[in-house]
């Protein structure tokens, strides 16, 4: 099935800041563009910001809006790309956890990749949880209430995971379905 045009009207937002994954920021960010989704790249102080590819500094990524400037109420779904500096400085944000956490109580639909699943433990929002991720914060993760899985893509009452960039296919694939299919009842484990 074709995606286009599947999310015509659907606002979507990508929280990220330095040292995000590059093609986990760049392919859901297109991917969701294509299926006719307008997206909004939110960094902390609406700043450009600079993604890591292969080892060293990858391109720089032009931000939207900043953190402080928007409300997960203006928003049909969130993405969260992986990186390992990427997650870890916006886990220590309380406004980032506070947007994310926004996305959770209201059952909207939030994906996130990689790294990307340690801002959930720190927004509470794990437990309970079918997740999966990169293999080195599983235990983060299941020490936060997770059942961790090791699979390519798993979706848990609109919070959909993966493990790593070789999974982007499945992981935007099932984004784009789950915003789709709009809010869950489920999500709202906040």
């Amino acid at each position: 099935m074709t995606n286009t045009n599947k999310l015509n009207g659907k606002t979507v937002a990508i929280l990220s800041t330095d040292g995000f994954e590059q093609s986990e920021l760049e392919q859901p960010l297109q991917g969701l563009k294509d299926a006719g989704a307008e997206v909004h790249v939110i960094t902390p102080d609406g700043s450009s910001i600079r993604g890591w590819n292969d080892g060293d500094w990858g391109d720089t990524v032009n931000a939207d809006r900043a953190i402080a400037d928007v409300n997960a109420d203006n928003y049909d779904a969130l993405v969260l790309p992986g990186g390992v500096m990427n997650p870890d400085k916006l886990r220590m944000r309380e406004d980032a956890t506070t947007f994310v956490r926004e996305f959770f109580k209201s059952g909207k639909p939030v994906s996130a990749i990689c790294h990307g699943p340690q801002i959930l433990i720190d927004c509470g929002v794990v437990e309970g949880r079918e997740v999966t991720s990169f293999p080195s914060i599983k235990n983060d993760l299941k020490n936060a209430g997770a059942r961790w899985v090791d699979k390519e893509v798993v979706c848990d009452q609109a919070l959909t995971t993966s493990r790593t960039p070789d999974d982007l296919p499945a992981f935007i694939d099932k984004t784009i379905e789950e915003i789709a299919e709009g809010k869950h009842a489920g999500q709202k484990t906040a």
